[in-house]
């Protein structure tokens, strides 16, 4: 297989083509690239194209996880108590970014911790990695999900282990006045959009996945902020008060959602809420918490959440609501990073588990104009697998061939 990608036109043909959208797989055209996009899809390549032969393996549209933690991916109870180093986080981060990008995710979205000195890195070509869309810091209450501080520690201590322009976990703020000013400072830091912690976490000390966070207007506060930028606010929800809280207040999008029930659901509907479950990061604490710094009590909560959020995935897809796919992946382990398809295929098929994480997360992210599916005019983001997913899901973790991320080749396995 000749996988050179120069500037001029390349065309990718031999391969079966799922295209992202939801349709059959075609055999017999070819994917005409230049100039980084996608130019056309044919039967027939240009007269001066230089043809790449994908010899029957299967293309696909470059991977979008919708939730990821790259700054995160060092042992976690180092991480939040000071005991790992600048330059230990740094090279996990790039480490764990290069790692996403050739296992096919040419776009993620970051869900909180990675500053915008990474963003700048990355996008520069100084280091490689998938497309970034963050939030910087999350955002949450005194005590709440993302104050991940052990219970002795004052609360002063806990911003001043963020690392500017590398790692910011969280900021803590109580009252509408305050959580305007950490939306306001994670924009200055770089975020493209906001994340709220609502509700309590598997990963918390003290609080409980009952218990709701933020107010109302707390909430509001953050949105009107983010609406202000042309951007909106996810938030952190597993209970459904939390959720309803945030719909109350404007937020479009949901993270988990492991307890949502069909009225909860019905209201995301109806407010255009989007739901980004996240079964992959469940799997890996019940497996082995300790892996990732973190006391095996932390597997015992995530198993109480697993089979809700299996649920909670054919719910929201009931009632309407768009339903897109991220990993959650933490620690210093955040490899095959598809096994959140395969999850995903197990409840529904290897096609709606593939369209959650193409076209459904681009869509979620609001880059469904540019990433998504294998489309004229998009981004030439493109994954070649040796076998087709649709047969064995385990492909879509196991068996990638090739990453073309804006239409160079980034990874080639011959």
């Amino acid at each position: 297989m000749d996988v050179g990608m120069g500037e001029g036109t390349t065309a990718l043909a031999g391969a079966r083509i799922i295209d992202g959208t939801g349709r059959d797989p075609v055999d017999g055209l070819v994917v005409v690239v230049k100039d980084g996009l996608i130019q056309e899809v044919t039967r027939r390549p240009p007269r001066e194209a230089v043809v790449v032969d994908l010899d029957g393996r299967t293309l696909i549209p470059g991977l979008i996880d919708a939730h990821v933690h790259l700054g995160l991916s060092s042992d976690m109870q180092g991480l939040v108590t000071g005991q790992v180093s600048a330059a230990e986080i740094a090279a996990s981060i790039f480490r764990c970014a290069e790692q996403a990008l050739m296992e096919g995710f040419t776009t993620v979205r970051d869900a909180g911790g990675i500053d915008a000195g990474v963003v700048r890195v990355i996008t520069s070509g100084l280091m490689p990695g998938p497309r970034l869309l963050v939030s910087g810091p999350i955002l949450s209450q005194t005590g709440g999900g993302g104050h991940y501080a052990p219970g002795w520690e004052p609360v002063c201590v806990w911003e001043s282990r963020d690392l500017p322009g590398l790692l910011g976990m969280s900021l803590l703020a109580d009252g509408a006045d305050r959580v305007r000013g950490a939306a306001r400072e994670a924009f200055r830091r770089g975020a493209d959009f906001l994340k709220l912690m609502v509700t309590g976490a598997v990963l918390a000390h003290e609080d409980e996945l009952e218990h709701t966070q933020f107010t109302v207007e707390e909430i509001a506060a953050a949105v009107q902020e983010a609406r202000a930028r042309g951007t909106y606010v996810t938030v952190h929800a597993h209970n459904n008060a939390g959720i309803r809280n945030a719909l109350a207040a404007g937020a479009t999008c949901v993270e988990h959602g492991s307890r949502l029930d069909e009225g909860t659901a019905a209201a995301m509907a109806e407010h255009g809420a989007r739901l980004v479950p996240t079964l992959a990061v469940v799997h890996q604490l019940i497996d082995s918490a300790q892996d990732v710094g973190l006391p095996h009590t932390v597997g015992v909560r995530a198993a109480s959440v697993l089979d809700g959020m299996r649920d909670a995935i054919k719910i929201a897809r009931s009632a309407g609501v768009l339903v897109g796919s991220g990993s959650d992946l933490i620690g210093p382990d955040q490899s095959r990073r598809a096994r959140e398809l395969l999850y995903r295929s197990e409840l529904l098929g290897p096609m709606a588990a593939l369209v959650a994480a193409t076209r459904d997360n681009a869509e979620i992210l609001g880059l469904a104009d540019r990433v998504g599916t294998i489309e004229a005019g998009k981004i030439a983001d493109l994954v070649v697998l040796d076998r087709d997913p649709l047969d064995d899901p385990r492909a879509f973790a196991d068996d990638v061939a090739m990453v073309v991320q804006s239409g160079r080749t980034v990874l080639a396995r011959v």
